[in-house]
């Protein structure tokens, strides 16, 4: 077997995230990360927003490093724009920035993803049904509280994440049993009473 392909990742920086922290913006960033190349209008119908909104969030984008065009798809005036990156890597130091507009903009960054992570996992419960069985009887939604050290916490999401990476790349692109899996890891500790 193939080694697994390592996913290129974009490193936010506080210039970075400045043009990332933005709902739309993350929105479309993922819509272009896992359903390709699409046009302005495309999108802003895929998301409920109108084209003249999408059309400017993408441009900043752009202007950030995080999309580029895709003129090889784009026929006329047409302009598509794809992804530049698979995924982002948040720096935890930008939530202690000197900068109060860098750590709100991380603040809103990370509690956007938290939202974003109830909406897919929201979306998949009201669509299961239209599913194959054996998707239905394959999905997960469970939890597990464990006494740990920063340093086991630490250790742990790392061994998730190295696991989570040996199943990157395993399907093959014609397999017409495959589809995109999301998984959402969470560590946090819970306040003791």
């Amino acid at each position: 077997m193939d080694e697994p392909r390592t996913p290129k990742v974009h490193s936010l920086d506080a210039r970075s995230l400045r043009g990332l922290a933005h709902p739309l913006r993350m929105q479309l960033l993922d819509a272009l990360r896992f359903g390709g190349p699409a046009t302005a209008s495309q999108l802003a119908v895929r998301l409920g927003e109108s084209s003249g909104a999408t059309s400017y969030h993408l441009r900043q984008l752009a202007a950030h490093g995080f999309i580029e065009g895709a003129p090889e798809r784009g026929k006329g005036r047409e302009r598509w724009w794809k992804a530049v990156h698979n995924g982002v890597r948040f720096d935890d130091a930008l939530l202690a920035d000197a900068d109060a507009a860098v750590r709100g903009a991380a603040d809103m960054y990370l509690h956007e993803i938290a939202t974003s992570h109830a909406r897919d996992l929201s979306t998949w419960l009201g669509n299961r049904q239209a599913w194959s069985e054996e998707w239905s009887r394959t999905w997960d939604m469970s939890n597990a509280t464990l006494r740990l050290t920063p340093e086991l916490t630490r250790e742990l999401v790392e061994k998730m994440h190295a696991l989570i990476d040996t199943y990157r790349d395993r399907a093959d692109e014609g397999d017409a049993d495959a589809a995109q899996v999301r998984i959402q890891t969470h560590a946090f500790p819970l306040p003791t009473e």
